[in-house]
């Protein structure tokens, strides 16, 4: 029943849209924006009010502020994300939820890596503030997370 009510919400709005992109284009925008927001505040969040811009000490390693706020975020949006891209954007895919769910958790892993490694070259290297970085990564993970949950995560089988 949610699943119906996200769905006719997203699909309210397309009408304008409809001459610029498909229709699974524009709900993966949607969700795949709320779902960016939902992260970068949660990433603000963990970063300024949980962590408070310092260190993380687990005993046998420490991570740096925004490393572990990057990778509780990414936990809350890998599973808002799978729920979301399963249900709302790519409903055509014939693959099984298991395959889904594990070829989604290998595009996940590879996207956190990566955003792992643009923030510790925008920030430690080039000196950029964090949540900027954050940003900017975003945009870039954004577009290869589409290609991937597209034409490997969901894709139709013929």
């Amino acid at each position: 029943m949610p699943k119906n009510i996200i769905i006719s919400f997203i699909d309210f709005f397309y009408p304008p849209f409809r001459k610029l992109m498909p229709e699974q284009t524009f709900r993966y925008a949607a969700c795949g924006g709320a779902n960016t927001l939902l992260g970068l505040a949660l990433f603000k969040i963990l970063l300024e009010y949980v962590f408070k811009n310092q260190n993380v000490e687990l005993g046998f390693y420490t991570l740096k502020p925004h490393n572990a706020a990057l990778f509780i975020s990414f936990i809350v949006n890998f599973l808002v994300g799978f729920i979301l891209m399963k249900y709302v954007v790519f409903v055509d895919s014939n693959l099984k939820g298991r395959i889904q769910l594990f070829r989604y958790g290998l595009a996940f892993v590879f996207n956190l890596t990566l955003n792992y490694f643009l923030l510790k070259i925008f920030i430690e290297v080039f000196g950029w503030k964090a949540f900027l970085s954050q940003c900017i990564t975003t945009c870039i993970i954004i577009t290869i997370s589409y290609l991937s949950q597209k034409h490997f995560s969901f894709k139709v089988k013929k």
